[in-house]
């Protein structure tokens, strides 16, 4: 990974990778706080990919609220917001694989076709909804199918990816 990217998309800079991010200087106050875990947050969110294609925002749109750990977001991501002051609108280029886990092979599955209902159409790079083990929804791509299988691969859509990342921090609330 490079130390600074430029979206080609976007023709914005983003910054230092997950990795080398831990150190940055923000100006802020002593009364500015700074995410930390268990931290109350609004903020809008942008996920890229690095030809600029838009995943994920929440601009333009209604911001996110969350609380650091409660999982809402991967924790790779959470990492990239501590130490941010409300206010902080940051650009981050990271490898998908450090936010959402490497590829696995072992992920990708050839399922019955009876396993789905006789009449829902498939087709080839469809995503679909399962029940995990756990009961927990999970997503699938669909990624191949004949009369008689579909092969579905389970992995994270962003992992082993590389991605751009915009957060636009409007508030902190950390508990006392």
């Amino acid at each position: 990974m490079s130390t600074q990217r430029s979206d080609r998309g976007a023709q914005q800079i983003y910054s230092q990778p997950l990795r080398q991010r831990r150190n940055h200087k923000l100006h802020m106050s002593a009364q500015t706080p700074a995410i930390r875990p268990g931290s109350r947050i609004e903020l809008h969110l942008q996920i890229r990919l690095a030809d600029g294609t838009e995943v994920l925002s929440s601009f333009g749109e209604m911001p996110m609220e969350l609380t650091i750990g409660d999982g809402t977001l991967v924790t790779g991501l959470e990492d990239l917001l501590i130490g941010l002051p409300a206010g902080a609108d940051q650009r981050f280029f990271a490898d998908g694989s450090e936010l959402y886990g490497p590829r696995d092979e072992l992920k990708i599955h050839w399922l019955p076709r009876s396993d789905f209902p006789s009449d829902m159409e498939l087709d080839r790079g469809q995503i679909l909804a399962f029940e995990a083990p756990d009961g927990q929804e999970t997503a699938g791509l669909l990624l191949e199918m004949d009369a008689e299988r579909v092969q579905v691969d389970f992995n994270h859509p962003l992992a082993g990816r590389e991605v751009l990342i915009r957060a636009h921090i409007l508030s902190v609330n950390n508990p006392e």
